[in-house]
């Protein structure tokens, strides 16, 4: 069996939450270009719908082509009182038409129970449903188990 070691950049969404950083939409197409250049495996380019910056990056990422690297959409899992199919949040991770999606949810339970304010099953069904809902609709879904 092979096994390869793939390289996903987060430097259009983390990066960009930097003091002082502020990318403009020409910035993100030229370092898009230059990670695919670079043989980045994924880039991450952001959270659909979070600002009318990303919301226009990923409407100029839909025309482009890349050579090697795959574009991700960035963001969570459904919210605790909707179905995937009925959450706005799911649904601008479809919207943004990339092959790749990562989905991140809580993967501490003291996080879970006190930041989301979740029973742990409701949290665990939250990350299942999205999933199981994305897995059809994208070639890739990948799964950000934060804190």
């Amino acid at each position: 069996m092979e096994q390869r070691i793939a390289i996903y950049d987060t430097t259009l969404r983390d990066g960009a939450q930097a003091e002082g950083v502020s990318f403009s939409l020409e910035d993100k197409l030229r370092i898009a270009r230059k990670l695919d250049e670079f043989g980045m495996d994924y880039i991450e380019a952001g959270w659909p719908g979070s600002n009318p910056k990303d919301i226009d990056l990923f409407e100029r990422l839909k025309g482009m082509s890349f050579s090697h690297a795959r574009v991700v959409a960035f963001g969570s899992t459904r919210r605790r009182d909707r179905k995937a199919s009925d959450d706005d949040l799911v649904r601008m991770l479809l919207d943004a038409e990339t092959p790749v999606v990562t989905v991140f949810g809580k993967s501490w339970d003291f996080h879970v129970t006190h930041a989301l304010k979740a029973p742990l099953q409701a949290n665990l069904d939250m990350i299942f449903d999205t999933i199981a809902y994305l897995v059809p609709r994208v070639d890739e879904v990948i799964f950000d188990a934060e804190h």
